[in-house]
Protein backbone atom coordinates (compact mmCIF):
# COMPACT_ATOMS: atom_id res chain seq x y z
CA UNK A 1 0.00 0.00 0.00
CA UNK A 2 2.87 2.36 0.22
CA UNK A 3 2.81 3.30 -3.52
CA UNK A 4 -1.22 3.59 -3.93
CA UNK A 5 -2.71 6.36 -5.34
CA UNK A 6 -4.27 8.24 -2.73
CA UNK A 7 -7.88 8.41 -2.85
CA UNK A 8 -10.60 11.32 -1.78
CA UNK A 9 -13.08 9.90 0.03
CA UNK A 10 -13.16 6.31 2.18
CA UNK A 11 -16.03 5.02 0.36
CA UNK A 12 -17.68 5.42 -2.65
CA UNK A 13 -21.10 7.25 -2.52
CA UNK A 14 -24.14 5.16 -3.15
CA UNK A 15 -22.26 2.02 -3.86
CA UNK A 16 -24.25 -0.66 -2.88
CA UNK A 17 -21.31 -3.98 -1.18
CA UNK A 18 -22.45 -7.52 -3.43
CA UNK A 19 -22.36 -10.17 -1.55
CA UNK A 20 -21.64 -12.42 -4.08
CA UNK A 21 -17.96 -12.91 -5.35
CA UNK A 22 -14.90 -14.59 -4.48
CA UNK A 23 -14.76 -15.25 -0.38
CA UNK A 24 -11.62 -14.43 1.21
CA UNK A 25 -9.43 -15.24 3.88
CA UNK A 26 -11.64 -14.72 6.89
CA UNK A 27 -8.80 -13.75 9.73
CA UNK A 28 -6.81 -11.50 6.87
CA UNK A 29 -10.28 -9.58 6.16
CA UNK A 30 -10.93 -9.31 10.07
CA UNK A 31 -6.91 -7.84 11.12
CA UNK A 32 -7.09 -5.26 8.20
CA UNK A 33 -10.53 -3.95 9.79
CA UNK A 34 -9.38 -4.41 13.31
CA UNK A 35 -7.11 -2.19 12.36
CA UNK A 36 -9.22 0.55 10.53
CA UNK A 37 -12.18 0.22 13.46
CA UNK A 38 -8.71 1.32 16.00
CA UNK A 39 -8.04 4.09 13.38
CA UNK A 40 -11.80 5.07 13.15
CA UNK A 41 -11.39 6.02 17.04
CA UNK A 42 -8.86 8.98 16.09
CA UNK A 43 -9.88 9.44 12.73
CA UNK A 44 -13.66 10.33 12.69
CA UNK A 45 -13.59 10.41 9.34
CA UNK A 46 -13.83 7.13 8.69
CA UNK A 47 -15.77 5.79 11.30
CA UNK A 48 -18.69 5.38 8.86
CA UNK A 49 -17.20 3.75 6.27
CA UNK A 50 -15.53 1.28 8.49
CA UNK A 51 -18.62 0.62 9.62
CA UNK A 52 -20.15 -0.26 6.47
CA UNK A 53 -17.72 -2.56 5.69
CA UNK A 54 -17.36 -4.21 9.21
CA UNK A 55 -20.67 -5.86 8.82
CA UNK A 56 -19.46 -7.84 6.32
CA UNK A 57 -17.17 -9.84 8.69
CA UNK A 58 -18.70 -13.00 8.45
CA UNK A 59 -18.41 -13.47 5.04
CA UNK A 60 -15.95 -11.51 3.39
CA UNK A 61 -15.71 -11.12 -0.09
CA UNK A 62 -13.37 -9.34 -2.90
CA UNK A 63 -15.56 -6.30 -2.88
CA UNK A 64 -15.87 -5.77 0.70
CA UNK A 65 -11.59 -5.76 0.61
CA UNK A 66 -11.44 -3.45 -2.18
CA UNK A 67 -13.42 -1.15 0.33
CA UNK A 68 -10.96 -1.68 2.97
CA UNK A 69 -8.04 -0.87 0.70
CA UNK A 70 -10.05 2.41 -0.71
CA UNK A 71 -10.40 3.10 3.25
CA UNK A 72 -6.62 2.99 3.61
CA UNK A 73 -6.11 4.72 0.13
CA UNK A 74 -8.08 7.61 1.43
CA UNK A 75 -6.06 7.52 5.07
CA UNK A 76 -2.98 8.12 2.98
CA UNK A 77 -3.92 10.93 1.18
CA UNK A 78 -5.67 12.87 4.13
CA UNK A 79 -3.15 12.70 6.66
CA UNK A 80 -3.53 15.67 8.31
CA UNK A 81 -6.95 16.89 8.06
CA UNK A 82 -9.25 17.16 10.81
CA UNK A 83 -11.16 19.79 13.20
CA UNK A 84 -9.44 20.63 16.31
CA UNK A 85 -9.64 23.00 19.50
CA UNK A 86 -6.40 22.73 21.18
CA UNK A 87 -5.18 19.54 19.32
CA UNK A 88 -8.24 17.75 20.31
CA UNK A 89 -11.17 16.77 18.34
CA UNK A 90 -13.92 18.93 19.32
CA UNK A 91 -16.76 16.57 19.28
CA UNK A 92 -17.73 13.80 17.30
CA UNK A 93 -20.94 10.94 17.18
CA UNK A 94 -22.04 8.09 15.07
CA UNK A 95 -24.89 5.69 15.12
CA UNK A 96 -27.60 4.63 12.88
CA UNK A 97 -30.84 6.15 13.07
CA UNK A 98 -33.16 4.51 15.47
CA UNK A 99 -36.55 5.67 13.64
CA UNK A 100 -37.41 5.10 10.36
CA UNK A 101 -37.89 9.09 8.67
CA UNK A 102 -40.20 8.89 6.15
CA UNK A 103 -38.72 11.89 3.77
CA UNK A 104 -35.13 13.22 3.40
CA UNK A 105 -36.37 16.20 5.23
CA UNK A 106 -37.76 14.80 8.43
CA UNK A 107 -34.38 13.14 8.33
CA UNK A 108 -32.48 16.27 7.81
CA UNK A 109 -34.36 17.71 10.56
CA UNK A 110 -33.58 15.32 13.19
CA UNK A 111 -29.83 15.68 12.55
CA UNK A 112 -29.95 19.46 12.64
CA UNK A 113 -31.84 19.57 15.94
CA UNK A 114 -29.00 16.87 16.77
CA UNK A 115 -26.17 19.52 16.09
CA UNK A 116 -28.37 22.24 17.59
CA UNK A 117 -28.13 20.16 20.54
CA UNK A 118 -25.04 19.22 20.12
CA UNK A 119 -24.26 22.98 19.41
CA UNK A 120 -25.70 24.40 23.02
CA UNK A 121 -23.75 21.74 24.96
CA UNK A 122 -20.81 22.92 23.38
CA UNK A 123 -21.50 26.60 24.05
CA UNK A 124 -22.12 25.83 27.93
CA UNK A 125 -19.20 23.63 28.32
CA UNK A 126 -16.94 26.56 26.72
CA UNK A 127 -19.28 29.20 29.40
CA UNK A 128 -17.78 27.02 31.80
CA UNK A 129 -14.01 26.76 30.45
CA UNK A 130 -14.54 30.52 30.82
CA UNK A 131 -13.31 30.46 27.03
CA UNK A 132 -14.48 33.29 24.68
CA UNK A 133 -14.90 32.44 20.68
CA UNK A 134 -15.80 36.19 19.95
Amino acid sequence: MLGCKPSDTPIKARKRMESDGKPLDRERYRRLLGRLIYLSHIRLDIAFSVSVVSQYMHSPKESHLEAVYKNLRYLKGSIGRGLFFKKGDITWRSKKQSAVARSSAEAEFRVVAQGMCEGLWLQKLLEELHITLL
